[in-house]
């Protein structure tokens, strides 16, 4: 590459983004602790999906202290329905982490932030880069595909990896390094999109060797995405007079710390209601009465895909034997807890049929 492209590159991209910036709250404040908490909601996820998340979250939790203290219950009910909450409850342990060890100040030391619960490179590069204007570069897939694009690579092998994040860094204006690294995320969002690459409108097109191909999109060289398995599920809401059954996840389950329905996979020589009756059975030792299906949702995971059907069940037992943590609860109770998305979606089925209690 030339010579000039680093001040080509960071003088172009920053006066791109000075004028088309996205409009995001988490980019109007030098709170360390807000810049990291938007970094761990934005893992994995759309940025329209976090911003009402993100405003709720610093509006009841304004500091780490404040998150350190939280019960976990009440945390990820706050974070209900993001997904992926290992974020959530790695995000807890590194502030007591910090409050025990650190004072409650998030340590300026790359490394010793880098060794938090749930802080990768990513995570750490982008607070200490925005925050603390640190040269780090913040990359990941879409910021690997901006710069795969520049410099014509092809196939994002290690060593591939290592020569985007050397040049960034070669690039990258040390006055302004997060804006640089923020400057590419909306460059990937808006203009250097995985199938459109608007090169026309391109601040950084004359030193981008893939704009001068005849498909810029074909780098880099896509990964063809596995099959996502499928997954029946049956479940019950299990009356007892006024209250119905729910469950806690296991310390070693998906969506650990969540609460549900009762219920699970079933196999494929059994019927729904065959399976629901053993679940549990096996379970929580009690029969029920099944008297109805209720209807059913379909969920994606990242992992794999659910069709859930619900019935509605009636039982005149108490729990005999289980073990994970369970409540009897009423309708209303349903905001005191945290579910995953589908029991929500199944919890909207019931509230237009108005729970037949």
């Amino acid at each position: 590459m030339y010579n000039t492209n680093n001040s080509y590159f960071s003088n172009s991209l920053l006066h791109w983004y000075d004028s088309n910036s996205r409009d995001l709250p988490w980019r109007k404040t030098n709170d360390l602790y807000k810049i990291w908490i938007s970094e761990v909601m934005l893992q994995q996820t759309r940025v329209d999906t976090v911003v009402p998340y993100y405003l709720r979250w610093v509006e009841k939790y304004k500091s780490i202290k404040s998150v350190a203290k939280a019960d976990d219950l009440k945390l990820l009910k706050l974070w209900e329905g993001l997904g992926y909450y290992s974020r959530c409850r790695n995000f807890h342990k590194a502030c007591k982490i910090i409050v025990n060890d650190y004072s409650g100040e998030i340590p300026s030391d790359y490394q010793k932030f880098r060794l938090l619960p749930g802080v990768g490179d990513y995570t750490a590069s982008a607070v200490f880069s925005i925050g603390l204007k640190q040269t780090y570069a913040a990359i990941d897939g879409n910021v690997r595909r901006v710069m795969a694009r520049v410099l014509r690579i092809k196939n994002i092998t290690n060593r591939n990896k290592k020569r985007i994040n050397n040049t960034l860094i070669k690039w990258m204006d040390p006055e302004r390094p997060g804006d640089i690294n923020q400057a590419l995320m909306d460059l990937a969002n808006s203009i250097c999109r995985v199938d459109h690459a608007h090169c026309s409108i391109c601040p950084i097109d004359e030193i981008c060797m893939a704009e001068k191909m005849p498909i810029p999109e074909s780098y880099p060289i896509k990964v063809k995405k596995k099959v996502i398995p499928h997954k029946d599920i049956v479940t019950g809401i299990i009356w007892r007079g006024k209250k119905f059954l729910i469950t806690k996840r296991s310390e070693n389950a998906l969506l650990r710390g969540l609460w549900e329905l009762p219920g699970g996979e079933f196999e494929s020589n059994e019927t729904p209601i065959e399976a629901l009756r053993r679940k549990i059975k096996e379970e929580c030792d009690i029969d029920i009465n099944i008297e109805k299906e209720v209807g059913y949702v379909k969920h994606a995971y990242s992992h794999f895909k659910i069709t859930q059907t619900l019935f509605q069940c009636q039982t005149q037992e108490s729990v005999k034997s289980i073990n994970k943590e369970y409540r009897w609860i009423t309708p209303i109770e349903v905001n005191n807890y945290p579910f995953p998305k589908s029991n929500h979606k199944l919890f909207t089925i019931l509230n237009s049929d108005g729970w037949n209690v």
